[in-house]
């Protein structure tokens, strides 16, 4: 059954008139009242009863009529949709966060600047590490993710660098180097050294050792952090000292001090990540948003160069 029938229907019923009808729809009388009686052998049914002068609905076209008029609304809202999906105005974003990212400012400007823009797009925030947010973008648990690269078999995905965050020492409260608001690295090459595990991080991991390394010594490892935001209760409770992005500053552990670092500071990167051959507009939207909100937080973060935008 073609649409276009129930709009003649309604129509017809709505104006009493298959005349006023056809001057509503932009069509000539005959053609109408024949597109009706077709309507009417196809369903089995008559629904108007032809009058002197216009038209009345029988029983069955009062009854059918309200199921009419749902159905080309449902017609409207699919065609809302599909329009809203294809300029990226509807639709739901699933936006997966490694370590310590969701603490970033950025994170909660981005959701917000997004939804006073696409007020009818739901953004879902997950958090997890680089490589289990790599698994779930190829079993498609995700459509984006905000990790630390490089990413581990990152084979089928587009990775883009997005910032580095400037890093800072945690030192646990009455710490001896406590009483120094800025320190440098060598300063701390006698303390055990809270880090998490390299496969949840290998980029910010090996810069950590790095600059430990071209500062002049080797980190004497303690105890491992299961996550990177977990190396701030382990230097709360006095077992070491960690180095970790700016961001965590925000973790308000009475036990612990954050000082700032020298020029052989390590920096935090961050890279946006997803399924290659992506050209979705919704996501095109939101890269451009997230990408605006780093560039206008000048808080410690160095946002580098676009490059390429991903799926735009």
């Amino acid at each position: 059954m073609d649409l276009r029938h129930l709009r003649y229907f309604v129509a017809v019923a709505e104006n009493g008139s298959f005349t006023r009808a056809a001057e509503q729809l932009g069509m000539e009388q005959p053609p109408l009242s024949q597109q009706i009686k077709q309507l009417e052998n196809e369903l089995g049914v008559l629904l108007f009863q032809r009058l002197t002068r216009g038209v009345k609905l029988t029983d069955i076209g009062l009854v059918l009529l309200d199921q009419a008029r749902a159905l080309l609304g449902m017609q409207q809202q699919f065609i809302a949709t599909a329009t809203g999906l294809a300029r990226g105005e509807k639709g739901h974003i699933r936006v997966g966060l490694a370590g310590a990212v969701s603490l970033l400012p950025m994170i909660p400007l981005t959701v917000r600047r997004f939804r006073e823009v696409w007020p009818d797009v739901t953004i879902y925030l997950e958090e997890s590490n680089t490589p289990a947010l790599r698994k779930a973008l190829h079993d498609r648990a995700i459509d984006i993710a905000i990790v630390r690269p490089p990413v581990p078999d990152g084979a089928g995905l587009l990775v883009s660098p997005l910032l580095e965050e400037e890093t800072v020492v945690a030192l646990p409260k009455g710490h001896p180097l406590a009483v120094h608001p800025h320190l440098e690295l060598e300063m701390l090459a006698d303390e055990p050294f809270i880090i998490f595990p390299r496969e949840l991080g290998p980029g910010f991991h090996d810069a950590i050792l790095s600059a430990c390394h071209n500062a002049g010594f080797t980190p004497r490892m303690g105890q491992q952090a299961p996550q990177i935001a977990s190396t701030v209760p382990l230097v709360a409770a006095g077992l070491g000292v960690s180095v970790v992005p700016r961001s965590l500053r925000q973790i308000h552990s009475g036990g612990v001090t954050y000082h700032s670092l020298g020029a052989k500071a390590p920096r935090a990167e961050l890279a946006i990540a997803m399924r290659a051959g992506q050209h979705v507009p919704l996501l095109s939207n939101f890269i451009s948003t997230l990408r605006a909100c780093c560039r206008d937080m000048h808080a410690g973060a160095q946002v580098i160069a676009l490059g390429e935008a991903e799926g735009e």
